[in-house]
């Protein structure tokens, strides 16, 4: 039986030193908040932060009271509760008191072990039994340090972690692969469509060896080719389902199961009711997160399935486009037209009725079965990629439970 012991024996709970509004600059050492860790992605605190703070701050804050160390462990205590991050050698960064509570110089408690613990029933029952508030839940140094825990011998913790972690190293490992195959889609995307730089674009040319250009409402764009607008080119679905009874496991997808900057959706709850009305969406479908666009949540859907009310659902009309539509709603471009033209200030909102006048530039057919030819299988294994990461983290899932508790021995 493991000994029952209070986490905040085992290692030192604390938060961050006050930042003040003053100290924040455009440029320099990232500063956190609790969205970087609940939105990582890759497992890396590698979303775009809007905060920094000077170099000469970060050093101070490192000599007077420490900065987070190799090896220690931020949880999100306010929002969206729960998201834990350890912390890796290559990290450098502060992170904003209150929104993040620290884990620190462990004593016979490995770090892994007690994030992987937080994730078990028995971790997920002592963390509910630390939140306070109504209205906004949080959670309090004072309650996290009186969580008990079942503590196993160290080398029993390190076998559950090292055991654990290889269902984690395989999705990390997906994760890279996934990210490499969207950024050579994207690259060969504004290659193709922004500079114009396709294959055999030097024998469009015309007497004078320059390239074969005519002009347009966008500027000079190659011979053969054409302007629509995105509403021309997709379908904008909004057909619904009435809030109540649905199909057992029916695939539903709020924004929050959005990650950033990928368009590899694969997470999704499994629901047999529905509290709101929700959109229908097909496998192939285009998912656009409208509500603050800024956060750049668009994908490709994996099955069919529901979302929220709060996504634009777009269907090209010919799937010979599909791949071009991909591309394009996910640029950086897109993206900057939806956050310019979003309505609302505290809740900004994207505008289909801007947005679907949004120009694409449509090659010859040539150039776009050459594009599909690439762009197409690499999507096509980003599914199958995503669908491997869901398929391990549902093992991994079932797994650890048993392994905490000590119903499986390794």
């Amino acid at each position: 039986m493991a000994e029952l012991i209070k986490v905040g024996n085992l290692c030192e709970i604390t938060s961050s030193k006050r930042i003040f509004a003053n100290e924040y600059q455009e440029f320099g050492i990232p500063f956190f908040r609790g969205k970087e860790v609940t939105e990582k992605y890759n497992g890396k605190l590698d979303v775009t932060t809007e905060l920094f703070i000077s170099e000469g701050k970060y050093v101070e804050l490192k000599t007077k009271f420490g900065v987070p160390q190799t090896g220690d462990m931020l949880l999100t205590s306010v929002g969206t509760l729960g998201s834990t991050y350890i912390v890796k050698e290559s990290d450098k960064f502060y992170f904003k008191d209150g929104n993040l509570t620290w884990f620190k110089n462990f004593k016979g408690l490995n770090s892994h072990y007690l994030q992987y613990w937080l994730q078990s029933p028995e971790g997920q029952g002592q963390l509910r039994k630390s939140e306070i508030g109504s209205s906004q839940s949080a959670y309090t140094i004072a309650n996290l340090k009186e969580m008990h825990i079942s503590l196993p011998p160290i080398d029993e913790q390190l076998r559950v972690v090292s055991y654990i972690s290889k269902y984690d190293n395989l999705i990390e490992n997906n994760n890279r692969r996934i990210a490499i195959l969207e950024e050579m889609a994207q690259s060969l995307y504004r290659e193709w469509f922004v500079n114009f730089r396709y294959p055999n674009h030097k024998d469009n040319v015309d007497s004078e060896s320059k390239q074969k250009l005519i002009d347009s409402p966008l500027g000079q764009i190659p011979v053969g080719w054409k302007l629509k607008p995105l509403g021309e080119l997709v379908e904008f679905k909004r057909k619904s389902v009435k809030k109540g009874r649905v199909p057992e496991q029916t695939p539903y997808m709020g924004l929050e199961h959005f990650p950033r900057k990928s368009i590899a959706l694969s997470d999704w709850e499994e629901v047999s009711e529905i509290g709101s009305d929700k959109l229908v969406f097909s496998r192939g479908d285009i998912l656009f997160g409208k509500i603050r666009p800024n956060f750049h949540k668009v994908g490709v859907a994996q099955v069919d399935g529901l979302c929220s009310s709060d996504t634009f659902v777009l269907s090209p009309k010919k799937p010979e486009h599909h791949s071009l539509i991909a591309m394009v709603t996910f640029s950086n471009e897109f993206v900057a037209q939806a956050v310019q033209t979003a309505q609302g200030s505290k809740m900004p909102r994207a505008s289909w009725d801007v947005l679907q006048d949004f120009t694409v530039c449509v090659p010859d057919t040539n150039t776009l079965k050459s594009f599909n030819s690439v762009v197409a299988p690499a999507i096509e294994q980003i599914r199958v990629l995503s669908l491997k990461n869901r398929n391990l983290k549902q093992q991994r899932d079932m797994l650890l439970p048993k392994l905490i508790s000590g119903t499986i021995k390794l």
